[in-house]
């Protein structure tokens, strides 16, 4: 826990909670808003808290987003910016959802020393909740994979009148 926060209170921006916010500012950049603690814990489900907020880990193979096949949009469970696409998802194996590709300024990465060995965690760039790792073991055509806790997204099918990303009210 000491750690958490020293990494916190040491520079490390992107681990601080941020806003939820319903505007966008010009030019496609998110506005990032803040809320406290608890309008968190009101907001979200226990499991996402301790994912998104805490930056926890769902156990493997537990998320039916695992198996989503329907064409549509994963947006953050904890602000609905839209993360990813379905043409991004792609069968890793590793039983978490994985992405090759992430939807350009709507994730920020940090190094993450947790495991001793050097990582990169992403993370939503609105909310700033914490949604997974990315690796350089991926399909083309970036090699990348970037594996996400399924309790971190929603998923919109495309069918969904809704599936435009909105954000929460």
């Amino acid at each position: 826990m000491l750690r958490r926060v020293f990494l916190r209170t040491a520079g490390c921006a992107a681990a601080l909670p941020l806003v939820a916010s319903r505007a966008q500012a010009h030019h496609g950049e998110i506005v990032k808003s803040k809320l406290s603690e608890d309008e968190w814990r009101k907001r979200l489900a226990p499991e996402q808290y301790h994912v998104l907020r805490e930056e926890g880990t769902e156990r493997a193979g537990t998320s039916p987003l695992n198996h989503e096949k329907r064409r549509g949009k994963f947006l953050c469970a904890g602000c609905d910016l839209e993360l990813f696409t379905s043409e991004m998802k792609f069968e890793s194996g590793t039983g978490w959802p994985s992405f090759f590709d992430h939807i350009k300024g709507h994730i920020e990465t940090q190094k993450d020393f947790k495991l001793i060995l050097p990582r990169t965690e992403y993370r939503c760039a609105r909310c700033g909740g914490h949604q997974g790792h990315v690796f350089k073991d991926g399909p083309p055509p970036t090699g990348e994979r970037w594996c996400n806790n399924g309790v971190a997204l929603k998923f919109i099918p495309a069918a969904d009148p809704s599936a435009t990303g909105a954000d929460k009210p």
